[in-house]
């Protein structure tokens, strides 16, 4: 290996390691979550914040379009060294976060009742959803401007500041989920309250961070960015919603949208299903949600490095070092997937244990664990490329890819395998991960590295 591999490969793990660390306290929190109403007296108390939850993330996840699109648009302007370009992207993002967060608000009562209505369950399934909908709907002006926080400093190369801004969060959800729930007694609705003002906590110690750091994007401060853009608002607003970047903004994010409401649609279908197969069959795919965010996001810290570098060479033009980047980030990615699936093959029934004592869901979620070694494998290409393909603002092939995955396989594939009840669910969700990494790397290998215009 020569110097200037070597270097790829360190770069790329600048990036990657710390985006790791603080992508993987995410999980820990939803497992920790887990574990203390996992060993509550009964599986309901679980099974309703599980559905609470999907219900909430269900906005936010739909929304990560605020996310990748601010790290891949603010990641060209680095490329560019366009520092105003970058200011501009994120004041657009938290002016879109503050408008969907405030209007899920007003509209809470109509969206609660008919998620709750779509979702089933038992009638303490309902209520205990119900109570932590209550609570969580209130965060999500937060919740949205986080991906947006989190996005741009990323985008801008900020992996250790992601990372620590993520753990001292997460931190704080943890303490309080602790807090409130074993001391205090509250039960479901302190998980949601202890998620609630971490949020918001995020929100503070994000902009704080933008605001008060010396050296936020290539040694220019926010003050600074603002003086060169003249100090004044009406200069600001009218480059805010100046039409063609407005219209490039949302097209971009329309791609994503639909891209991330298909993905949505299968993780609601997951939960909402295991719900008509009972309480235990719910409190069942909780703990193995847990465990595939905790692989999805460990991977997704090589993807979001990925994004951040692909992003830059595109900006700078550089086709021969976009295309070095893939290759290192597909060695790694395999590495990390291979280490996974060894993780879960080993100790997959001691982290069953740790997160329930419940016999019955004991039990039942041993009988699926296979499913979660197998996925690191299966998955971790998709992972990957949607790391490349945000970078380069492909949004359209990332929309098709998913549209195949979710409508030609996903759902076909359930449908075929229903009798199977809760392993045709599990069978399902493999075909379209692996479906979706195949029809990526077939249009990144089959039509971008043939574009004959450089990038």
């Amino acid at each position: 290996m020569n110097i200037n591999t070597q270097n790829q490969h360190k770069q790329l793990f600048l990036i990657a390691l710390p985006m790791i660390f603080s992508n993987i306290t995410i999980p820990l929190l939803g497992l920790v979550d887990t574990a203390v109403l996992g060993h509550l007296d009964e599986a309901y108390y679980l099974g309703g914040s599980t559905v609470g939850a999907m219900i909430i993330t269900f906005v936010t996840w739909l929304c990560g379009f605020l996310r990748m699109s601010t790290t891949g648009l603010t990641a060209q302007a680095l490329g560019e060294k366009n520092h105003s370009k970058s200011l501009l992207v994120l004041l657009r993002g938290l002016l879109v976060a503050g408008f969907i967060g405030g209007t899920l608000i007003l509209l809470q009562s109509f969206y609660l009742d008919l998620s709750l209505g779509l979702a089933g369950g038992s009638e303490k399934i309902q209520f205990y959803a119900k109570q932590y909908c209550d609570i969580r709907i209130w965060g999500l002006p937060a919740a949205l401007s986080n991906l947006v926080i989190l996005g741009w400093l990323l985008g801008n190369h900020k992996a250790k500041a992601v990372m620590w801004i993520l753990i001292a969060t997460n931190l704080i959800n943890l303490s309080l989920d602790l807090l409130f729930v074993l001391v205090f007694d509250w039960q479901v609705q302190g998980v949601a309250t202890a998620t609630l003002i971490a949020e918001y906590s995020g929100v503070v110690i994000g902009l704080t961070y933008i605001v008060l750091a010396k050296k936020t994007v290539n040694q220019k401060t926010v003050k600074s960015l603002l003086i060169k853009m003249g100090l004044k608002f009406l200069s600001v607003k009218e480059q805010l919603f100046e039409k063609s970047a407005l219209i490039h903004y949302f097209q971009l994010n329309r791609d994503i949208l639909i891209r991330t409401l298909c993905l949505e649609l299968c993780f609601v279908f997951i939960t909402f299903q295991g719900a008509r197969l009972g309480d235990d069959v719910i409190a069942t795919n909780a703990i193995l949600m847990n465990f595939v965010l905790l692989i999805s996001f460990g991977l997704d810290g090589i993807a979001n490095a990925t994004e951040v570098l692909v992003g830059k060479a595109h900006g700078q033009r550089n086709v021969k070092q976009r295309n070095f980047v893939v290759k290192i980030a597909l060695f790694w990615t395999g590495i990390f997937a291979l280490s996974y699936s060894l993780l879960f093959a080993i100790a997959g029934d001691f982290f069953v244990g740790l997160l329930t004592d419940i016999p019955e869901v004991v039990l039942s979620t041993k009988q699926y664990v296979h499913w979660i070694i197998i996925l690191p494998i299966l998955g971790c290409w998709c992972y990957l490329f949607d790391g490349v393909f945000v970078g380069l603002m492909k949004t359209k092939a990332m929309r098709n890819s998913m549209i195949i995955a979710t409508f030609c396989c996903f759902f076909p594939m359930w449908w075929l395998l229903q009798d199977y009840g809760n392993h045709g669910l599990w069978a399902a969700f493999s075909v379209f991960l692996f479906v979706r990494g195949l029809s990526l790397g077939w249009h990144y290998y089959h039509v971008i590295e043939k574009e004959t215009i450089s990038l």
